[in-house]
């Protein structure tokens, strides 16, 4: 699977929604709640974070949906990204879905709605949501003609770079592979951290191995490969092959394998690394959060991951796509009412994105009148000039796949596993999947 982004396309979502861990637990719900009754919504989310931008946001819609529905109570209960998942893995299995929660795309989502826990949600889209969306975003919650969830964000994964650390050695932005090695050779004997990575997170090891094999075999070799089950490619070798020449060049922090994406992110905030690949639900931090020193912001760059000699890639192919998507319990006691929210929360959060928190949305925008951050606007004009986008790799396989390329990535990184190895498990994986 791949999303294609049309030159129309003119925003893209970069969101960590963040919500309140309010310690309400979500089990199984007894008796049922009429439009007269007081209604009372569980929420759940990943992003326990309460100091980003992307959390207060989330709160001030909760807190306008309440306010706004006296009759409505909000509870929300938020998790870090991975505990996040297994939460819903264990909720799924007895049937005790929250009313309201988030779902990743494609592979991710196909356990659920095969399951029928994800309520159909395309009379919204028909109704007070007809057009909203960004082309192609809600395609990657469908199943079998009907939609499970609805997009909220949809990010790409730029290389951010410190200009202040790049200029005291001299070094500008890479446009070849090459280029980014010399980088990190100059910037290891100088003494420098290179390239902030938290390998305990196993996704963010799958960025540069997914950029490899972008540049090496074309916008389309992963995506084919993923859908037929056929990763034994010389191509997809070589990017493994490359992917551990990086480590091989100590472009990481010691112990990176052990690190955790936060801990990773704090190590780039404080200026002790020089690069950063993430998506762009990090921008605020390089553009508009309160909490961040301005100082900090202006020496903040981007650039797209460079070439490979040879390859077949594009620099304005880019890693990325719909991240996730709000969905509806299938057993929730107030399914109408999850449904009336989800389709508020979508729609104040396109509102209120752009212009109170830099944040940019998977819905249509009107950036014409309000005043963007430099960043902001530069990362715009990438999207809407995209060759391609090319969805997570992890998202666009089903689970078991999935957990096994997260195993199989930190092998590779960790040097426990030969580049053949490591594309031979990762097929016979897809292949035990389909």
């Amino acid at each position: 699977m791949r999303i294609r982004i049309p030159v129309a396309a003119a925003v893209m979502a970069a969101a960590v929604l963040c919500l309140t861990a309010c310690g309400a637990g979500i089990g199984p719900r007894e008796g049922t709640q009429t439009a007269a009754e007081n209604v009372m919504i569980r929420l759940m989310s990943p992003w326990p974070d309460n100091d980003s931008l992307q959390n207060k946001l989330v709160e001030r819609i909760v807190e306008e949906y309440m306010r706004e529905h006296p009759e409505v109570t909000i509870t929300t209960e938020a998790l870090e990204n991975e505990l996040y998942k297994d939460r819903l893995k264990v909720l799924s299995a007895s049937n005790a879905l929250p009313d309201v929660g988030f779902s990743w795309a494609a592979g991710f989502l196909d356990p659920y709605v095969e399951g029928g826990l994800f309520t159909p949600l395309d009379d919204l889209l028909e109704g007070e949501l007809r057009d909203r969306f960004v082309a192609g975003t809600t395609e990657a919650y469908m199943k079998n003609g009907k939609t499970y969830a609805l997009p909220v964000e949809l990010n790409i994964v730029p290389i951010f770079y410190n200009k202040a650390i790049f200029a005291r050695h001299r070094l500008r932005p890479p446009e070849t592979f090459e280029e980014l090695k010399d980088i990190i050779v100059r910037l290891r004997e100088a003494g420098e951290t290179p390239i902030s990575l938290g390998g305990k997170d196993a996704w963010t090891l799958s960025f540069w191995f997914m950029y490899l094999v972008d540049r090496v075999g074309g916008a389309d070799l992963l995506d084919q490969a993923i859908e037929t089950a056929r990763f034994n490619d010389p191509r997809i070798i070589e990017a493994a092959r490359l992917t551990q020449e990086l480590v091989g060049l100590n472009a990481f922090p010691n112990g990176f394998i052990g690190m955790s994406n936060e801990e990773a992110k704090a190590r780039f905030m404080a200026e002790r690394a020089a690069m950063y690949a993430i998506g762009t639900w990090e921008v605020p931090n390089y553009t508009t959060n309160p909490d961040v020193p301005e100082s900090f912001k202006d020496r903040i760059g981007f650039f797209p991951f460079p070439l490979v000699e040879g390859g077949e890639g594009r620099l304005n192919n880019w890693i990325g796509g719909p991240g996730v998507g709000l969905f509806v319990a299938e057993n929730s006691k107030v399914k109408e009412e999850a449904k009336k929210f989800v389709a508020y929360f979508v729609k104040k959060w396109g509102e209120h994105a752009v212009a109170d928190a830099g944040i940019i949305p998977a819905t249509k925008v009107d950036t014409g009148t309000v005043h963007l951050p430099k960043m902001y606007t530069e990362l715009l004009k990438e999207l809407r000039t995209a060759n391609k986008v090319t969805l997570y790799a992890d998202v666009q396989m089903k689970p078991v796949a999935a957990e096994e390329h997260y195993t199989l990535v930190q092998a590779l990184f960790g040097g426990a596993i030969t580049p053949e190895e490591f594309a031979l498990r990762q097929e016979l994986a897809l292949l035990k999947s389909r």
